[in-house]
């Protein structure tokens, strides 16, 4: 599975993104998807998990109530919507996939097989 993430980009705290990972190569309806963080100077975090199917949904607890994930299916594509941006959410930001037969719970980078690019946000005060 090849990702590309795109959607990045500089923002006044309190504004929006949305992030948009598309996927090519393999059946994108069979891989959970996610996106992860990484913040200068700082470890890669978890920020949100779907499942293969949309059905379920997880969102770090940093993020809950102001970030959602989403996919489609039919457009090969994961979306991340931030919203209520904040200085602290400034980070490159990844997607990951993983067939969803070989995930766990999809919350730790380690269980995932395909990475992005990444893409930056920036999120000014």
């Amino acid at each position: 599975v090849q990702l590309q993430a795109s959607g990045g980009g500089l923002v006044q705290a309190g504004g929006s993104l949305r992030l948009s990972c598309a996927a090519s190569g393999r059946t994108f309806s069979s891989y959970r998807m996610g996106w992860f963080r990484q913040a200068p100077g700082k470890e890669r975090e978890f920020v949100a998990t779907i499942s293969w199917s949309g059905g379920r949904t997880h969102h770090a607890d940093s993020v809950k109530g102001r970030f959602t994930i989403s996919r489609d299916n039919a457009e090969n594509t994961v979306y991340l919507q931030m919203n209520s941006l904040k200085p602290e959410d400034t980070a490159v930001y990844y997607c990951a996939a993983v067939y969803y037969l070989q995930v766990v719970n999809g919350l730790t980078e380690e269980e995932y097989d395909y990475w992005g690019q990444g893409t930056l946000v920036t999120v000014s005060s």
